[in-house]
C-alpha cells in the first residue's frame, strides 16, 4: 500500500494530524486495536488553555515553566500556550461538548500547579469526548483511511530516510509493507513498562522503541510522571483506574488511614502541588506507615455535585463497593506519563528524515522535568497541527539537529546472549516488576545499575528469539517494553541530580549546570 502520509496511532495527536494533512494528500491512520482505543480515550481531567477573563498565555507559560523544573524549552512552551485557546475553539467548532456555566461560558476547573482556573473539561471523561469528536470529523473527511488491527513492527529506512513501515495484520497473521512520503509516530506512551500504571494495555512504548531502532534521537526518558492517585485494588491483575487530578482541584483531601491530612507537611500548596511532589509525599507516607494506600477524601462536597462532576469515577468506584459521596477513596501512585520520548523540533520533526512524532511519544521540550496537569492533550493538538503544516509545505527540508550532541550508544541487544528457553509473557512481567522495584518514584544508583545489567541481558535474549520466529503482538510489545525500560534506566543513570520527576537518593540536590536534556542515539537501524 502507498499513501502520502502515514499516521501510527489513533489518539488525539494522530487524528489531529490526519485531519490537517488530508487537505493536501492521502492519509492512512494505523491502529493496533480499534480506532477509539488510545490513551486519549482514558484522559479524565481536561485540556489546559488560557480561556478565562483573569488568565493569559503568559500566566500559563509561567506555570508550565515552574512545573518543568528548569528543563522546559521556553520556545516550545510559548508555541503551546499561545495556540492553546485557538485549538480548543477548533475542537468546539468540530462539535466537542465541554461543560459550561449557566451563562454559557466554559466551566473552567483548576488542577495542581495552575495559578488560574483554566481546565476545559467534559465532566470526568474529557479524553473520550475529544476522541469522539475527532473520529466523527475523520469519518467525514475525504482522503483518510483508518486501518484497524494492524501492528507496526518497525520503520522502513532507505538510506537516512523513513519510507514507511513493516506491518503485521493481527487478525490474519499476514506481513506486508506500507509506504509513504512521511510517517508520524503518534503511538502514545509506555506506561505498561511498570507494574502499576494508569495507562491502558496498549501503552507499550511502540513508537519510542521503533524510533530508537531507526536511529532517532531519544530525550529525557528518566522523567516518568507517576499519577499520585489511582484507585487501589488488592487484585494485581486488575488494570488501575485513574482518580482524576480534578478531584483534588475540587477540594479533595489526602489523608492517611488514621485520618491525618499530610500534604501541608510537604508543600504549602498542599493537595494542589505538582504531581511529582504529591506522588513522592504519598510514597513517603506509605513507607513510613507500611500501609498499602492512602485516602482521597471528597465527602465534604454534596452528593449531587460529585455525581454530576465525576460520573465516571463515581460509577467505577461504586462498582468496587466504594461510594465516594460517603467514604474516602483508597489511592496509590502509578506510572502515568512519560515526559521524554522521540526528540522533535517545533514542527514535530525527528532527527530522521521524513519521520515526525507528536503526543506522548514525542519530546518537544514542553514538559521539561515534569508535566503540568492537563498540558498533554493541548501539546498533542498544537504540535500535530504544526507537523501537518510542515509535511504539507516543507517536507523535504533537512532534518533538525537536537540542542546538544546526543551520546551515541551501542545497541544493547549486542550484549551477552543465552541459550535457555524463552517465555514472552513471563519476560514481560519480569520487566514490569523490575522497573517497579528498581526504577520507580524514588531511585538509587546501585539499584539503577542492577536494573540496567538485567535489562541489557533481557534485550539481547529477546532479540535472539525475536529474529528466529514469526512475529507476534506479544513478542513485539515485549521487545518494545524492554527497549523503553532500558532507555528510562540509561537516562536515569546519566542524570546525576534530582530534578522534577527524577529523584535519586545519591544526588538529592538539583544542580543548575545540569539543566540540559538527556539525549541518546543508537548505532542500530530498524530491522538489522
Amino acid at each position: 500500500m502507498q499513501y502520502d502520509f502515514l499516521v501510527l496511532g489513533s489518539g488525539i495527536a494522530g487524528l489531529t494530524f490526519a485531519l490537517n494533512a488530508a487537505r493536501t494528500g492521502s492519509v492512512a491512520v494505523i491502529t493496533k486495536k480499534q480506532r477509539s482505543e488510545s490513551n486519549t480515550n482514558y484522559a479524565q481531567g481536561g485540556i489546559a488553555a488560557a480561556m478565562g477573563p483573569d488568565d493569559s498565555w503568559e500566566l500559563h507559560m509561567q506555570d508550565t515553566l515552574a512545573a518543568g523544573a528548569g528543563l522546559c524549552d521556553s520556545e516550545a512552551v510559548k508555541v503551546l500556550v499561545q495556540n492553546g485557546p485557538r485549538v480548543v475553539e477548533w475542537l468546539i467548532e468540530l462539535g466537542a461538548q465541554f461543560d459550561r456555566n449557566p451563562d454559557g461560558s466554559l466551566a473552567l476547573g483548576r488542577e495542581g500547579g495552575h495559578s488560574r482556573n483554566r481546565i476545559v473539561h467534559a465532566a470526568d471523561h474529557t479524553g473520550y469526548e475529544i476522541e469522539r469528536t475527532l473520529l466523527r470529523a475523520v469519518r467525514h473527511m475525504p482522503g483518510i483511511t483508518l486501518l484497524e488491527h494492524y501492528f507496526v513492527l518497525d520503520l522502513i529506512l532507505e538510506g537516512d530516510e523513513c519510507a514507511g513501515v513493516h506491518v503485521l495484520d493481527t487478525l490474519t497473521g499476514d506481513l506486508f509493507d506500507i509506504r509513504a512520503e512521511a510517517v508520524l509516530l503518534a503511538t502514545g506512551g509506555c506506561g505498561q513498562v511498570y507494574l502499576h500504571t494508569s495507562n491502558p494495555l496498549i501503552a507499550t512504548g511502540d513508537g519510542i522503541a521503533m524510533g530508537w531502532r531507526a536511529g532517532a534521537t531519544i530525550a529525557n526518558m528518566e522523567f516518568i510522571q507517576f499519577h499520585p492517585t489511582t484507585l487501589y485494588l488488592p487484585e494485581p491483575e486488575v488494570q488501575a483506574f485513574l482518580i482524576s487530578e480534578a478531584v483534588r482541584g475540587e477540594g479533595g483531601l489526602l489523608r492517611r488511614r488514621d485520618g491525618y491530612r499530610f500534604m501541608p507537611d510537604y508543600d504549602p500548596r498542599a493537595e494542589l502541588a505538582p504531581r511529582d511532589i504529591v506522588a513522592r509525599a504519598i510514597d513517603a507516607e506509605l513507607k513510613k506507615t507500611g500501609d498499602p494506600f492512602v485516602y482521597l477524601d471528597i465527602t465534604h462536597r454534596s452528593p449531587d455535585f460529585l455525581k454530576q462532576r465525576f460520573p465516571t469515577i463515581y460509577e467505577r468506584c461504586l462498582s468496587h463497593g466504594i461510594d465516594i459521596t460517603r467514604e474516602p477513596i483508597p489511592v496509590v501512585p502509578a506510572a502515568h506519563y512519560v515526559c521524554g520520548g522521540v526528540w522533535t523540533d517545533l514542527w514535530g520533526r525527528t532527527t530522521v528524515k521524513r519521520l515526525y512524532a507528536c503526543g506522548e511519544v514525542a519530546c518537544t521540550g514542553v514538559h521539561g522535568a515534569n508535566r503540568l496537569a492537563s498540558n498533554s492533550l493541548l501539546e498533542a493538538l498544537v504540535f500535530a497541527e504544526r507537523a501537518a503544516q510542515h509535511v504539507s509545505t516543507r517536507l523535504y527540508e533537512p532534518p533538525p539537529s537536537p540542542p546538544t550532541r546526543a551520546s551515541k550508544l551501542p545497541d544493547p541487544r549486542n550484549s551477552l546472549e543465552r541459550s535457555d528457553s524463552f517465555d514472552w509473557a513471563a519476560t514481560r512481567l519480569h520487566i514490569r516488576q523490575l522497573m517497579q522495584s528498581k526504577v520507580g518514584i524514588v531511585r538509587q544508583v546501585e539499584r539503577l545499575q542492577q536494573a540496567q545489567v538485567a535489562l541489557s541481558d533481557t534485550l539481547a535474549r529477546i532479540e535472539r528469539y525475536y529474529r528466529v520466529q514469526a512475529p507476534t503482538v506479544l513478542a513485539s510489545e515485549t521487545r518494545n517494553l524492554a527497549t523503553c525500560a532500558w532507555l528510562i534506566t540509561e537516562c536515569a543513570l546519566r542524570r546525576r541530580e534530582s530534578r522534577g520527576l527524577h529523584y535519586v537518593l545519591d544526588y538529592p540536590e538539583t544542580r543548575p549546570e545540569l539543566a540540559l536534556p538527556t539525549l541518546l542515539r543508537c548505532f542500530c537501524q530498524a530491522g538489522t
